[in-house]
């Protein structure tokens, strides 16, 4: 059998578009269902954390009467919405239908760039990374729960409380609580690839289990100020809360790094 043609470089940028274009149809066809799903998409998962009645304030007002914390349950959340531009209800509504699109269709996006990449990666490369897609998608999904239910709300209701005096009423502009909201939640699905990237940071020799044991202190200070900057200052159980997660994935990542380390080492050994 003739061996397969090797692809020339306008070849390859050919794929590359396909395999691109593929996911941007499939963003575009959930974008335009969600788009019509207006009461839930918007309605329910958008405007949830905005409600006194969201499962996560609910949970936590349960958690005040086992603990005797009173603090920690939300009684109120003292803000409005408002539309302050003509087209800003309905640039909000594109927003968050194409950001549901994009969470959606976000694990056939990495399947689409893994088959792409993967003619290219060597056996011992294709068989280390072997379940990647579905880590990273696994991943990406925990964390984008883990920013919807805990760090958004435990973040609107500290901004929303939060008063200079009271005399200053809080009446957040629409765009405002659109994009608070959906940065903080794509923000936490990005953070929960740290596993990943140390992995692959690890592979290049960029870092190594010893480092991170190192800095672990300093890593953990880290996370605790940035706890501190989306909880009130006062709750620590809300602080420890979304801390221990990020805490948790640190921890992870130096199991990862260390296993990705010895086994480079023997590989190292074999070869002389």
């Amino acid at each position: 059998m003739s061996e397969p043609k090797e692809m020339s470089f306008v070849d390859h940028l050919e794929d590359l578009r396909w395999h691109l274009i593929r996911p941007l149809i499939a963003i575009l066809v959930v974008t335009i269902v969600a788009f019509f799903s207006k009461e839930f998409i918007f309605g329910q998962l958008i405007l949830g954390p905005g409600k006194i009645d969201f499962w996560t304030y609910r949970m936590m007002c349960l958690l005040a009467e086992y603990t005797g914390y009173a603090d920690l349950c939300v009684s109120k959340l003292n803000f409005t919405l408002q539309s302050r531009t003509m087209a800003g209800q309905f640039t909000m509504h594109l927003t968050s239908s194409f950001t549901a699109g994009f969470v959606i269709s976000f694990p056939y996006l990495v399947w689409e760039i893994w088959r792409f990449v993967k003619p290219g990666l060597h056996t011992g490369e294709k068989n280390a990374t072997t379940g990647i897609v579905l880590s990273i998608s696994f991943l990406f999904l925990v964390g984008i729960l883990f920013g919807y239910y805990v760090v958004a709300p435990l973040s609107i209701n500290f901004l929303a409380n939060y008063q200079l005096d009271p005399s200053i009423l809080n009446q957040f502009d629409i765009t405002s609580y659109v994009s608070t909201l959906i940065i903080i939640v794509l923000a936490c699905g990005l953070i929960f690839q740290l596993p990943v990237f140390i992995y692959f940071l690890t592979k290049l020799g960029f870092v190594s289990p010893y480092f991170l044991r190192t800095y672990r202190k300093h890593a953990i200070v880290i996370m605790l100020i940035i706890a501190a900057l989306v909880t009130p200052s006062p709750d620590i159980l809300s602080q420890l809360l979304v801390a221990f997660p990020m805490v948790l994935l640190y921890e992870v990542s130096i199991f990862i790094s260390a296993w990705e380390y010895r086994k480079q080492k023997r590989l190292e050994e074999i070869e002389y």
